[in-house]
Formats: C-alpha cells, sequence, structure tokens
C-alpha cells in the first residue's frame, strides 16, 4: 500500500518569488536594519573574534557588512535565496534555503541569521545543520519573528474574511514560542541555549501602508495550502473597518506589532561551562551572553 507524501507546509518557490519581488521593486529593509542592530548589540557582548562568519538570510549584506568591519574577522560569506537579493550583498555569496544548507561541518565561527528561520517548515532541521556547520565552540546568534506577530492584522483579516466569504483561509505561519526555543536548540545540538523577545510596534496611516511594506519586506502569505485569488475588495475594507475601530490610536494610526526571539546556542566543546540550571535558558540573552563572554 503506497504511503502519502507529507503535505508541504510553505510554498517555497513563491517564498523566494516574494523575496525576488522585493529586489526588483526595492526592499523595505528597515525592520531587518533594526533587528540586525539588535544581533550586533548581542554579539558585542561576546568579548571573542570570529574569524569565519555566515550571513543567513543575508537579503543585501548589511549584516554581513558590519559583522565583515569586526576586528579579528576574515571571512563573512553571505547565504540568500533570493539571486536578485544576493546580487546586492557583496563579499562571498551562495544562493542557499536555510531548510538545506550546502556547507561542510566545522566551516564557521559564527552564524548570524536576520528575520529567516521562521521560514524553515522544519525548524529542528534547520537548526541541526547550523550546528554541524559550526565550529566547536562556535555560536549561531538568530533572530526569528514570534507567535505575536501582527496580530492586530491577523485579528483583522480573520473577522472580515469570516464575514464577508464565511470563511477563512490559511493566513497564519505556524511559529515557535519563546518557552520551546531552549528545548528546540538541544534537540539540534547546542550547548548553553538561551533566549529572550522583544516587541517592535510599527505604526501605520492605513491598512495600505501595511500591505505594501509587508510585501516589500517578502513577509506575505507563502503557505502551501494558501488561497490563490486575492482578497475580495469588500473583505479587505471591512478588515481595514476593523482594525482601525478595534486597534487604532488616538491620532488614528494602526499598530502592527513585531514580537521578535532571539536565540543563542553553543556548538560543544569539551571546555564549555557546564550548563545553567534548569528554567533559566529564557533568563534574558544580553545577560547570559555577557556571562559566556567573561
Amino acid at each position: 500500500m503506497a504511503h502519502a507524501e507529507p503535505a508541504l507546509l510553505f510554498d517555497r518557490r513563491a517564498w523566494r518569488a516574494h523575496r525576488e519581488r522585493t529586489a526588483r521593486r526595492g526592499a523595505v529593509d528597515f525592520l531587518h536594519d533594526e533587528v540586525a542592530d539588535r544581533l550586533l548589540d548581542r554579539l558585542e557582548l561576546i568579548e571573542r573574534a570570529f574569524p569565519a562568519a555566515l550571513d543567513l538570510g543575508a537579503r543585501t549584506g548589511a549584516l554581513g557588512r558590519a559583522l565583515a568591519a569586526r576586528p579579528g574577522t576574515v571571512e563573512v560569506v553571505a547565504a540568500e535565496p533570493a539571486i536578485g537579493l544576493l546580487a546586492r550583498a557583496g563579499g562571498r555569496r551562495v544562493a542557499a534555503d536555510p531548510e538545506l544548507l550546502p556547507f561542510d561541518a566545522a566551516s564557521f565561527d559564527l552564524i548570524a541569521s536576520n528575520l529567516v528561520l521562521h521560514w524553515a517548515a522544519d525548524l529542528p532541521g534547520a537548526l541541526a545543520q547550523l550546528c554541524r556547520a559550526l565550529r566547536p565552540d562556535g555560536v549561531l546568534l538568530a533572530a526569528l519573528l514570534g507567535g505575536s506577530t501582527l496580530v492586530e492584522l491577523r485579528t483583522a483579516l480573520f473577522e472580515a474574511q469570516l464575514a464577508e466569504e464565511g470563511g477563512v483561509g490559511p493566513l497564519v505561519s505556524p511559529t515557535v514560542e519563546l518557552a520551546d526555543t531552549a528545548a528546540l536548540l538541544q534537540r539540534a545540538g547546542f550547548a548553553l541555549p538561551v533566549a529572550d523577545s522583544e516587541t517592535i510596534t510599527v505604526s501605520y496611516p492605513d491598512l495600505l501602508s501595511l500591505l505594501h511594506d509587508l510585501r516589500g519586506m517578502g513577509e506575505t502569505n507563502a503557505l502551501a495550502a494558501r488561497r490563490r485569488a486575492p482578497l475580495r475588495r469588500a473583505t479587505l475594507a471591512h478588515a481595514a473597518a476593523l482594525y482601525a475601530e478595534r486597534f487604532a490610536d488616538a491620532e488614528g494610526r494602526l499598530p502592527a506589532t513585531f514580537e521578535v526571539l532571539f536565540l543563542c546556542g553553543w556548538a560543544p566543546d569539551p571546555g564549555q561551562p557546564r550548563p545553567l540550571p534548569r528554567g533559566s535558558a529564557t533568563a534574558r540573552l544580553a545577560d547570559a551572553l555577557a556571562r559566556r563572554g567573561e
């Protein structure tokens, strides 16, 4: 008896196409730039050099250029699935999906990943590949979107589709919760796992401006089971009205919440400190990095 193939979570071709579109039309990078700065702030707490670094999900290479400027950095490799974005990254570049990395074991001292791993359908498998690609005592420092991201938009679209169309198509990608991140890192082989989260709120004059930015970020729906037809005009208008009614501030602007999870794990090495006590992996990442850099 033949076994059914497992259903795909993401349409990888559509996801890459969304990122290619950002390259053609002008990438909207303010969120990625802000998160990159916060990743770099955390990295500064580790007082050591990382000669070989990987910028995973490089987009146009801003994070990689900052890594290359750090003392002791010899080489930074930019890995990005969208060729159009990768062409603007500069330096050594590799077209690669975070779920299928083409790197040998023990290739890097540091892997920094900025807002791409939430598009990995098999996040534990992707993390295991990253752990394998690190040299002993190398570090992974990653940021990915968490479950509270765009809660306002998702609420408005859900209720509008239900009211206007009598049903709701798949809108939301599965996300990892902060409480589960340490276990995921340990399962992937990392030592000393730690994570924290921050919320970034951006305000918009209207719903269309938010949707424009999401397209420019390459963060629109790429679920394999998504509805292919565009939203009806009536549904979009209803969603805009609900968004404004439920969430607008005193000036009428619409908040958009982005929850960012920051993950850190170290490739195992015999000289590392013993693991922190059970339950401490959700302490502030900055505090843990400061201890690790001592």
